[in-house]
């Protein structure tokens, strides 16, 4: 199911938690993204609250070659980078993969050398949830 907010896409998939995180990273790197943090918010939730939560993890996915000529034209743009891509569990055991929308995020900018660079991002982005 395709799941969109002003700020993100996505969709659910019936794969698990741990298998869906395989593809989603497959999907990445062939689209020319690595994985520059990983957050594991269930952990350090339950580190740092002592509070349960539902599998939650963020990665931050970057394209090198298209985030340096997006800084080469907006220095400042690196408070936008990288791209989250959200992995988490849904209350009915489906898997859902949020990504976030860099045509929403990267528009704040108003350059629009940039806006051109957000929809090519998109487009690889929205390959990775296809190949989900």
């Amino acid at each position: 199911m395709e799941l969109k907010t002003s700020y993100a896409f996505g969709k659910t998939v019936l794969t698990s938690y741990d298998e869906t995180q395989q593809k989603v990273r497959d999907a990445l790197a062939k689209e020319g993204f690595g994985i520059l943090t990983e957050i594991d918010i269930r952990k350090k939730f339950a580190e740092k609250l002592h509070k349960e939560y539902r599998d939650y993890l963020i990665l931050g996915a970057c394209n090198p070659p298209v985030a340096y000529e997006a800084l080469k034209r907006e220095v400042n743009l690196g408070t936008l980078l990288p791209c989250n891509v959200v992995i988490y569990t849904m209350d009915d055991s489906s898997t859902a993969v949020m990504i976030m929308d860099p045509v929403a995020a990267l528009g704040l900018v108003g350059n629009p050398q940039i806006e051109e660079i957000a929809q090519e991002i998109a487009g690889k982005l929205r390959r990775v949830l296809a190949a989900l």
